[in-house]
């Protein structure tokens, strides 16, 4: 039987795009469903949010030919500087020491997404857009699933269908794969500021009793906030005035970067950690957002969801080349596997750094800030640590 495609990839975002580049030169028919239009997601808040870019990953965006096109509008993280409000603790991390050129990057999420977009059309790859999928039928050979726009229903078929279509992903839900959650019963806090005193390309994380404070530098001495804040609290924050909201900021995080200057509207999201119980169902996987949601602590969503994507790209490539079915179960069986590995880990450390600092338990906090008083003078306790910022631990 002939079907339509070879992969249908459900989800136009960050990493079904480059899924469908890391895929253009393999040999195969694809197409990328995505219900929302390049105007929509362009203008959408969700593009606001700064995403830290670990070294590794801007290796993996410029072997896809995605960097070369977005580099003037990310910022080099040079420092990373940890530390624990209230306490001695501290870890630097610095690009120099490491003898790289930076620790990471920070970009925003329409930047890359932007690009991608234009790197998909130049490439001449199919995309179904407006469009969204309504049903899945997987069989034997092939897999089906109906898509529709407005009042229009059509049906593809493909050999292959892979869901990356975010944390709401409808090919999940359509395939009833169920969800283990972890309600942190914390929210994001997410900003611009304006920093009286140059950041120097530095990133901080400062822990606090109440959840984690990430300032990433950005264009222009801005930098992005990403700040944990229980529930209630965080309600009452973006109720309040912004001179409120700028005071409370400024005494959680000190003075270090001088007077710090609302720039951006304040916008909140609730945290969770939400992991897919499994990633394959008949000729239907999920990757990305589809599969682990992570607390924004350590920054690693979007990293471990490109290596799903570099993974599977390598898995497919391969099979397409022995003339393999790209769909047969026992190729995708042991990519699910093998990504078992990395989610674990990843997951299980942020999910441990969370725990661990989201609290001021005395006890607790006496013995993580010996921990990075010891750590900040070990160096080579210090290179792992970097090492796992840069997205290089699992290699």
């Amino acid at each position: 039987m002939q079907s339509d495609y070879d992969l249908l990839i459900v989800g136009g975002g960050l990493a079904g795009m480059c899924l469908a580049l890391a895929l253009k030169d393999a040999g195969l028919k694809l197409a990328i469903v995505e219900a929302s239009t390049r105007g929509q997601r362009y203008a959408s808040p969700a593009g606001d949010r700064a995403l830290a870019l670990a070294a590794g990953t801007v290796e993996v965006l410029a072997e896809l030919g995605v960097w070369q096109g977005i580099t003037d509008k990310a910022t080099a993280i040079s420092h990373i500087h940890v530390s624990d409000r209230g306490h001695f603790g501290k870890v630097r991390l610095s690009a120099v020491k490491e003898n790289v050129a930076a620790l990471g990057y920070v970009i925003t999420a329409r930047d890359i997404e932007t690009h991608l977009a234009e790197l998909v059309e130049q490439a001449g790859i199919s995309v179904h857009c407006p469009a969204r999928v309504v049903g899945l039928m997987s069989g034997s050979g092939e897999v089906n699933a109906s898509l529709k726009n407005a009042d229009e229903t059509w049906t593809v078929s493909a050999k292959l269908l892979v869901g990356a279509d975010g944390g709401n992903s409808s090919v999940r839900q359509l395939l009833d794969i169920p969800q283990q959650l972890t309600d942190y019963q914390q929210t994001a806090l997410v900003t611009t500021v304006k920093a009286g005193i140059p950041h120097n390309n530095t990133a901080f994380e400062r822990f606090t009793a109440s959840g984690p404070l990430a300032l990433l530098p950005v264009a222009k001495n801005h930098c992005s906030v990403v700040w944990t804040r229980g529930t209630e609290d965080a309600a009452a924050l973006m109720l309040g005035s912004e001179a409120d909201f700028i005071a409370e900021l400024q005494h959680c995080f000190g003075y270090r970067l001088g007077e710090l200057n609302l720039a951006a509207p304040r916008r909140s999201f609730p945290l969770s950690l939400i992991r897919a119980e499994r990633m394959l169902a008949g000729r239907a996987l999920i990757i990305g957002n589809a599969v682990h949601q992570l607390h924004p602590v350590a920054g690693q969503g979007f990293n471990l969801g490109l290596r799903d994507v570099v993974e599977l790209a390598e898995c497919l490539v391969q099979a397409a080349s022995n003339g393999a079915d790209i769909g047969a179960a026992e190729i995708l069986t042991a990519y699910t596997q093998a990504r078992q590995q990395d989610h674990d880990r990843v997951i299980g450390f942020t999910d441990s750094v969370v725990k661990i600092f989201s609290n001021d338990w005395l006890a607790l906090a006496a013995a993580r800030n010996i921990g990075l008083a010891v750590l900040d003078h070990i160096p080579g306790a210090k290179s792992m640590l970097t090492r796992q910022a840069m997205g290089f631990s699992g290699k």
